[in-house]
């Protein structure tokens, strides 16, 4: 962490700068570092502890547990630089009298004077009354980067080898590697996973990469809103989306110094629209997969909260730690359910339309190796300002598979499930399912698996074609809805096959 960043906020121009955040030692360490520099003289309160020298040297000052008396007795005997940090402040200041204290402690601190006084906040959350937001200024702790991670990690195998031999097998490359890993991590979060790795056998070598993405994947399921997800590890895996595994080719070295030295700047995003069960999914993956990334997929309905501008803050949240993360693939799913309300008059006050400006500006300003991957189902719900030229590199039409994708649907699905393909006619298997999608192919094997296995028999051909015979396929139950879809792309969208 860089304290000379905080010291640009520690001024009269910025009399409360409040630091949301769930790291509370070291925000405070920053925080002392930084006012130690300027010349403050430090106190700290809480409600356990009260109002005391930061440095815990002299006693706390009687009955200020209460924030209102903290306030008040600072705003009384306040003599020289002095610099206030708070914790757990923002739930205490629904109570009408400790506003009036803070208000009145914040305006002495913007007039300034002979006594200079600075106040910081740090909170777990960052919901405040509205005013306290309009007279105040956020700080955000930046996640830690390659070289901190780096020093997290060999800090915390140095503390563990103290309690006990470590086997430290670690190459250059595989330490970078780790460190890749676990970007996008909190530094107690990192703590925790690189802890949690070594513990395991008292070594960190190859084997323990898979222990460290299993433990940040609970990690980023515990908090926030992003979650990892796994991908095929290979294109082979995936049927199908022939042109979309072209596209995907020529650009897998567009991120390097040679593709920028021919002046080529690295693909931004895409769009998938298609039909339910049609293959998005697999096409989000498809890309993770032939790039070597991370994919993290953002669901739009978990960033809604109930609470002003807790939901924007969520998507603030979400697309840094994705930066912090790059290079990853960054998928949002069924986009237009998280951003419908922005293409028409809404009912929300407005939030879809906010939150939806906050995606573009991100779209258009982010400098970070960030692919997104958009996949939407209902076009006419999406705003046509996510659709214009420029917003992402391509838009492809994921359609239901052919013929020859559905014979490879059928292989994968057959394989998956230890059924040789070569037993199976899978041009009979293919004609058959004209008009399936690649998640109805996978449900009729499924399907013609537990027939067999009820009736005692070898899976064959005939079981799979009357599973495909007992079901109506989504292109005939929805039949106009689909023809619509694809009247719209045509012209439109690249076709994924």
């Amino acid at each position: 962490m860089k304290p000379d960043r905080l010291r640009k906020f520690l001024n009269p121009r910025h009399p409360c700068v409040r630091i949301p955040t769930h790291e509370e030692f070291e925000a405070s360490e920053l925080v002392y570092q930084a006012a130690s520099w300027l010349g403050f003289t430090n106190w700290t309160w809480s409600a356990t502890q009260g109002l005391r020298p930061s440095d815990l040297a002299g006693p706390a000052i009687p009955e200020t547990e209460n924030p209102g008396a903290a306030l008040v007795y600072l705003s009384e005997n306040l003599r020289g630089s002095v610099l206030l940090v708070t914790h757990d402040l923002a739930e205490h200041l629904a109570d009408p009298l400790v506003l009036r204290a803070w208000r009145d402690l914040v305006e002495r601190a913007r007039v300034g004077g002979e006594n200079r006084l600075q106040v910081v906040m740090i909170d777990h959350s960052e919901r405040v009354p509205d005013v306290v937001a309009a007279l105040s200024t956020v700080y955000r702790i930046e996640l830690p980067d390659d070289p901190e991670i780096e020093r997290i990690c060999r800090r915390v195998i140095a503390r563990l080898n103290r309690d006990g031999p470590v086997e430290a097998a670690v190459t250059p490359d595989l330490f970078r590697r780790i460190v890749q890993q676990l970007r996008g991590l909190s530094r107690r979060q990192v703590e925790s996973v690189i802890t949690e790795a070594v513990l395991n056998d008292r070594a960190l070598t190859e084997d323990d990469l898979a222990v460290i993405i299993e433990a940040k994947r609970r990690a980023f399921e515990s908090v926030g809103v992003l979650e990892f997800v796994k991908a095929p590890t290979s294109l082979a895996d995936i049927g199908g989306l022939e042109r979309l595994k072209r596209w995907l080719g020529q650009r897998t070295e567009a991120f390097s110094d040679a593709a920028a030295a021919c002046g080529i700047t690295p693909p931004r995003g895409v769009m998938l629209l298609g039909v339910q069960g049609a293959g998005k999914s697999l096409a989000a993956k498809a890309i993770a997969t032939a790039w070597t990334r991370p994919l993290m997929r953002l669901d739009p309905s978990a960033l809604y909260d109930r609470y002003i501008g807790e939901s924007e803050r969520r998507l603030r949240d979400a697309l840094r730690q994705a930066e912090a993360m790059a290079p990853m693939v960054l998928w949002i799913d069924e986009i237009e359910k998280g951003f419908a309300g922005a293409a028409s008059t809404s009912t929300d006050g407005g939030l879809s339309r906010r939150m939806f400006g906050t995606l573009l500006t991100w779209m258009q300003e982010h400098h970070a190796p960030v692919f997104l991957v958009a996949t939407a189902n209902d076009i006419e719900a999406l705003p046509p300002e996510l659709l214009r030229k420029g917003r992402f590199d391509e838009i492809f039409f994921v359609d239901l598979p052919g013929p020859e994708a559905r014979r490879r649907v059928f292989e994968i699905h057959l394989a998956k499930r230890s059924q040789p393909p070569a037993h199976f006619d899978l041009d009979e298997l293919s004609k058959a399912s004209e008009g399936f999608s690649g998640a109805e192919i996978e449900q009729a094997v499924i399907a013609a698996l537990y027939d067999s296995f009820d009736r005692n028999t070898v899976l064959t051909t005939r079981h799979v074609v009357e599973a495909i015979r007992g079901t109506s396929p989504l292109s005939v139950t929805m039949r106009e809805r689909v023809d619509e879809l694809r009247a719209w792309a045509a012209g439109r969208c690249v076709p994924a096959d």
